[in-house]
């Protein structure tokens, strides 16, 4: 049914003067369950659907969307698109990706994987898993929420060079946040488990005691005085330390010349034993995708290799503004893993020796065009490689072309639970600001 409504907008658009068209439609179908203090807060069922038509008159480029896929509809969209197009400028650049990038097959990556749950059955786990933080410690005092969430979608994608795919993928997780207070001080911290196949869940009274415990760790917290040191990002927030670094290098930014890292193909950025590279048909993982938003077949490839950058992030559009070739990375990036050694985080604090791991982030601090970086932070303070006491109302500062270069040594404690797999992130210093 999901593909003869993509055929019929497509059959419209042409019928209606579509020099060439696109289309994409995302349907789905899930549960969220909240509960808090043993009492359930939210049960919510979703239902959704979206068609978005995207239509080209020559060079010139109209959009619309609809939620309904009655005929009536789909016309009423195509009619939109093309009045949009026919007001739009021309764009050398706009147009269909090339034939001979569309992807010829659609690889089965292990995506879909329903969990079939009633609400009675979530709330039952989210309620065991809450309880099971709540008497881990005494001081736990209250729950913030314990969050259960199942999702069952479908992507697909066509357009008028006669290309039609798409797959069926499903996410679960678990989020479990608590409060800690003792001696008039109280602190806020949690877990989360994520993954296609319920049957890869963390435990999730495992799930609880790990929240209890990063909560309970945070009690005593206190401010540190200004200082230059090094510093540890903990593995679910090294991340976005690359995530930046994946922004700098896409196409919108470099052609838009708003990027710190403008023209830096063939050169090194990284400590030299850095390597980054783009793994998106990984089964079961969070980012695997077998094409891109522009129908190009994705590919396993070095973004990073010996610090150095092989290459840039470029969906159609941007590829061709740029004068270079498209990387599959219309719409972003697919499961992104950065290279490790052989230490664990404990590891990482004695090689550390004296500095600060970092635990927690707040605020968007990151300048994408000068690479400058200020966070507000929170974690720990490292003192013969042990943790000595928790920190909070600090901020960490520095140049990303510094700290990139600065990196140390990465962890093997890969957090796989996003798009982007990393392990703890050593940077020799920073600017910690803190009372």
């Amino acid at each position: 049914m999901f593909r003869d409504v993509l055929s019929r907008a497509l059959d419209l658009a042409k019928q209606r003067g579509a020099t060439s068209a696109e289309a994409d439609l995302g349907s789905g179908h899930g549960l969220n369950v909240t509960v808090r203090n043993g009492e359930v807060e939210t049960v919510e069922h979703q239902r959704d659907k979206g068609l978005s038509v995207t239509v080209y008159l020559g060079r010139r480029k109209g959009n619309a969307s609809t939620t309904d896929f009655s005929e009536a509809a789909l016309a009423a969209t195509v009619e939109a698109a093309c009045t949009i197009a026919g007001f739009a400028s021309e764009d050398d650049c706009a147009g269909l990706i090339e034939p001979r990038w569309l992807a010829r097959e659609v690889p089965d990556l292990d995506l879909d994987h329903p969990w079939e749950i009633s609400a009675d059955e979530a709330i039952a786990l989210a309620e065991g898993c809450e309880t099971e933080a709540k008497s881990a410690d005494p001081r736990i005092a209250n729950s913030d929420g314990t969050v259960l969430g199942t999702y069952q979608g479908t992507h697909l994608y066509a357009n008028s060079h006669g290309f039609a795919g798409g797959w069926n993928w499903t996410s679960h997780s678990v989020d479990c946040s608590v409060i800690a207070a003792d001696g008039g001080t109280m602190q806020r911290d949690g877990w989360y488990t994520k993954a296609r196949d319920p049957r890869d869940l963390e435990d999730l009274r495992a799930v609880g005691r790990r929240a209890a415990e990063r909560t309970v760790a945070r009690l005593g917290a206190r401010r540190i005085p200004t200082r230059k040191a090094p510093v540890i990002f903990e593995a679910p927030l090294a991340g976005g330390l690359f995530a930046a670094f994946v922004t700098a290098i896409s196409g919108a930014a470099l052609y838009r010349k708003a990027s710190f890292l403008q023209d830096s193909l063939g050169t090194r950025v990284f400590a030299p034993f850095v390597s980054i590279r783009e793994e998106p048909h990984l089964p079961k993982a969070i980012g695997s995708a077998p094409f891109d938003a522009d129908g190009m077949a994705t590919r396993p490839r070095d973004l990073v290799r010996d610090g150095t950058v092989m290459g840039y992030v470029l969906s159609a559009y941007s590829a061709r503004k740029l004068g270079m070739e498209p990387t599959g990375n219309g719409g972003g990036v697919h499961n992104v893993v950065i290279g490790h050694g052989d230490l664990d985080l404990p590891g990482l604090l004695r090689k550390m020796g004296t500095g600060l791991l970092v635990t927690d982030l707040i605020g968007f601090g990151i300048n994408q065009v000068t690479g400058d970086y200020s966070r507000g932070a929170s974690g720990y303070w490292i003192e013969g490689g042990e943790i000595r006491f928790p920190v909070e109302e600090i901020t960490i500062a520095g140049n990303l072309k510094d700290m990139y270069r600065g990196i140390v040594a990465i962890g093997n404690d890969v957090d796989r639970r996003a798009n982007f797999k990393s392990g703890s992130v050593l940077i020799d210093g920073m600017t910690v600001a803190g009372g």
